[in-house]
């Protein structure tokens, strides 16, 4: 495996291909999950997304939906949602599933039902590892500060605001905001922006660990390729750019920040090619997760919870 570490992810393999569905003997890797963070189940039988849903919720977890998205799935069915839905040249760089909002997933799987004929891995890091490498002056500024997340939906240029919050009621959209302490602003277009203010680090509830749980690196504007970011600044403004990030207070975060962020992120990846039948199950607070560019047919689903 590229970039393999013996801990991450732990590896549980079947040499009778057994029904995952029908394993009752893995509850002690479950329970070393807060340690590991990461667990990869391999050569199971496992035939279908319901042999998955199933599988997924038998750890006593009610499944989530996907509410407040900031990338395009498609639901399978109850529970199981395509993974992001993004070119297959791109490449999603890792992060903690919505950690840009102040709920998120305990737990996310990944079951690779097609995996594509080159790239298109999921590489995971330590959250942990990544906390821990982030330079201090980073480190202390964004603890002390909290982030800001502004989103300005559009169907022109980012996600409408009907699909992030799947309704076409905008008094259900502000009552869904008002209890997640979002706040909100109807836009003369009829177009929707929300900021939201969360903290960039965390301690895991289990292990009392810190980890980096923020999406800074994304949603920030220095995220965006050089000549459309300034296209899109031009345009629109940055007060209207489809997502951006502050400090909590308001201020800018400096782009060489991000920088030094990303770079940590690349240095802790690993990334190992996903196998037919593959089911992926992580801590999403101890690991983060992204995707490797990919050429050929590539089908890959998640549950959420």
């Amino acid at each position: 495996m590229s970039g393999y570490r013996p801990h991450l992810p732990l590896v549980i393999s079947s040499e009778t291909k057994e029904a995952l569905t029908s394993i009752t003997a893995e509850t002690s890797a479950f329970e070393r999950l807060p340690t590991v963070g990461a667990i990869l189940y391999r050569n199971f039988r496992l035939t279908s997304p319901l042999d998955f849903k199933r599988f997924a919720s038998g750890f006593g977890k009610n499944l989530g939906t996907y509410e407040f998205g900031s990338t395009p799935r498609s639901k399978v069915f109850a529970g199981i949602y395509t993974s992001t839905e993004y070119p297959a040249h791109q490449r999603i760089p890792l992060h903690n599933e919505q950690s840009y909002t102040s709920q998120w997933p305990s737990l996310i799987w990944f079951h690779c039902i097609r995996p594509s004929e080159t790239g298109g891995e999921t590489p995971i890091a330590d959250s942990r590892l990544v906390y821990q490498r982030i330079p201090q002056a980073i480190r202390d500024e964004f603890t002390a500060k909290g982030l800001l997340y502004v989103r300005n939906y559009s169907a022109a240029l980012d996600l409408p605001w009907q699909q992030v919050f799947n309704t076409d009621d905008p008094s259900m959209v502000e009552r869904y905001c008002a209890d997640h302490g979002i706040e909100w602003a109807w836009k003369q277009d009829g177009e929707l922006q929300t900021r939201q203010r969360c903290p960039a680090v965390l301690q895991h509830p289990t292990t009392h660990e810190w980890v980096w749980f923020n999406q800074a690196h994304l949603f920030h504007s220095s995220a965006i390729e050089p000549s459309l970011r300034k296209t899109l600044l031009d345009t629109v403004g940055e007060e209207n750019l489809p997502r951006n990030v502050y400090f909590g207070d308001g201020s800018p975060i400096a782009d060489a920040a991000l920088e030094a962020i990303r770079s940590v992120y690349d240095q802790a990846a690993v990334a190992f090619p996903w196998q037919a039948g593959d089911v992926l199950m992580l801590d999403n607070l101890l690991v983060a997760h992204g995707r490797n560019a990919f050429s050929g047919e590539r089908k890959v689903v998640v549950a959420m919870a």
